[in-house]
């Protein structure tokens, strides 16, 4: 599956960014405005729920967790610095999505024991897209997780975030991933729009069939009944 996460340049509004990616094909985007403040965020997320509406896509908000009930997002994603997992579940409850950053092992299994949905695991290299960053992980941090994950028990989709380019996707996805979050790249394209119709409509970035070096148990897709409007 593929993610996209807003991002603000000097050519394309948030918005923009949002129709760029559906148009483009993508059903999952994430209005990511982090130094927003609400009333600030508030108009700009409730155009982004309306239009994602219009495409059947799901909408998630960083961050900002009582902003999703009041424009009836689908959920929201939270940093490491962000509110806590838990906390944000006892808010939102069972019906709400939610996502959360992971940088270790030891991060996504507390997500993981805190009630998350899906794992934003990153960053892959170097973004300019995000301050502060954890450390890189690249490939081979994706397969360990991925294979730890796997010796824990722990079936959670993990998405890989950051920095990830068109041809970086085929090599993310043989580590056991379960899809990728594009942002910047897309947005650089010289063309955006055709950008992200040629990775969704392309199968290049889908997992292929390989034998990975930990136990069996799946990583599982975003399948449940909250993920209903997800295509992978």
């Amino acid at each position: 599956m593929v993610q996209f996460i807003t991002h603000f340049t000097e050519q394309y509004s948030y918005l923009d960014s949002v129709r760029i990616a559906l148009e483009g094909g993508c059903r999952w985007v994430q209005l990511r405005m982090k130094d927003a403040d609400e009333a600030h965020l508030y108009p700009i997320a409730l155009q982004a729920q309306q239009i994602c509406r219009e495409y059947g896509a799901t909408f998630i908000i960083d961050d900002h967790v009582e902003m999703v009930k009041k424009v009836k997002a689908d959920g929201v994603h939270l940093g490491k610095l962000d509110m806590p997992i838990a906390e944000a579940r006892k808010i939102l409850g069972d019906d709400y999505i939610i996502g959360g950053t992971a940088n270790t092992f030891e991060d996504v299994k507390a997500h993981y024991e805190a009630g998350a949905d899906y794992i934003g695991c990153g960053p892959f290299r170097y973004t300019t897209t995000k301050s502060n960053l954890s450390p890189i992980l690249g490939l081979e941090g994706y397969r360990r997780i991925v294979c730890q994950m796997k010796e824990a028990g722990i079936h959670l989709p993990i998405v890989a975030i950051g920095g990830i380019n068109k041809e970086d996707i085929p090599s993310l996805m043989k580590t056991g991933i379960t899809g990728i979050a594009l942002s910047g790249s897309i947005l650089r394209a010289e063309h955006p729009t055709e950008e992200m119709k040629e990775i969704i409509n392309n199968q290049f970035y889908l997992p292929t069939k390989l034998s990975i070096r930990c136990s069996q148990a799946p990583i599982l897709p975003l399948s449940s009944k909250k993920f209903n409007t997800i295509s992978i």
